[in-house]
């Protein structure tokens, strides 16, 4: 079992971001024994090239190490360091933001969603509350496929306060509701291409709380045309936050 300072981590892409991003973190790589294809083989390289120690096990031991888990022939072990933590005030430092804020989402796999999504927009964070998400756990970073290593993953104590520390630093804050009549289409209409935006999503039935809700700047919602009421959670704001992207692109300029 690993210490409190250490952690394990599994699958393709997450051991690989790993390597790739922080090879001074990651401790140890286990690779299972007869594993010889090119997604191995790439790993092997990259660990070998970083300096990262690498073993050889059997199957049975990497199960022992991540139990009732899909590791795909890889397992890392990897040092955390509360210390070196990104903070929200490091994030709101940098001049355009597009950040992804998840109000009381706890579904470790709908988090894992959000942040791969959020890797392919380019958010610059995701802003989660610490006493009602979870902190990154290796079921989030195996189904974040690496971009749990390269998108800041921010807990805060109090959401609603965090949110107004970014309205402070020039942020529009937007807000999903299932009841209000704006679409998310409409909102963006008038979005510069330089704009600084939050985008916050509240969790599956709930929503947004009512001190979440009440900090944002506007609330937007996505038509829904069929008999669903709703979209699951990591797919609302894929849709939401391409959205915003394009017209970020296709939008006005801050001159104009």
């Amino acid at each position: 079992m690993a210490k409190k300072s250490q952690e394990i981590i599994y699958g393709i892409h997450a051991v690989e971001a790993a390597i790739r991003n922080q090879p001074e973190n990651v401790l140890q790589v286990f690779i299972q024994q007869g594993r010889n294809d090119n997604r191995i083989k790439t790993i092997l390289n990259i660990a070998k090239n970083s300096g990262v120690s690498l073993q050889s096990i059997t199957n049975d031991k990497l199960k022992e190490k991540c139990p009732k888990a899909r590791h795909q022939g890889v397992v890392a072990e990897i040092r955390r360091s509360k210390e070196s933590a990104v903070t929200l005030e490091n994030i709101l430092e940098k001049d355009q933001l597009l950040l992804l804020v998840l109000d009381e989402v706890q579904d470790p796999h709908n988090i894992g969603a959000c942040l791969r999504t959020a890797d392919a927009v380019g958010v610059d964070a995701v802003i989660v509350s610490k006493n009602r998400s979870p902190a990154l756990t290796p079921v989030i970073r195996n189904v974040a496929s690496g971009a749990a290593e390269t998108v800041p993953y921010v807990m805060v104590s109090n959401l609603a306060r965090a949110l107004e520390k970014i309205k402070d630093s020039n942020v529009w804050v937007m807000g999903t509701s299932g009841d209000t009549q704006q679409t998310i289409y409409a909102a963006c209409n008038g979005i510069k291409s330089n704009q600084s935006l939050a985008l916050v999503m509240g969790s599956e039935g709930k929503g947004m709380r009512r001190l979440t809700r009440e900090a944002c700047d506007e609330l937007v919602s996505i038509p829904m045309q069929g008999s669903v009421e709703s979209l699951n959670i990591s797919v609302a704001t894929a849709v939401c936050l391409y959205e915003i992207r394009r017209s970020q692109k296709t939008g006005p300029s801050e001159e104009s």
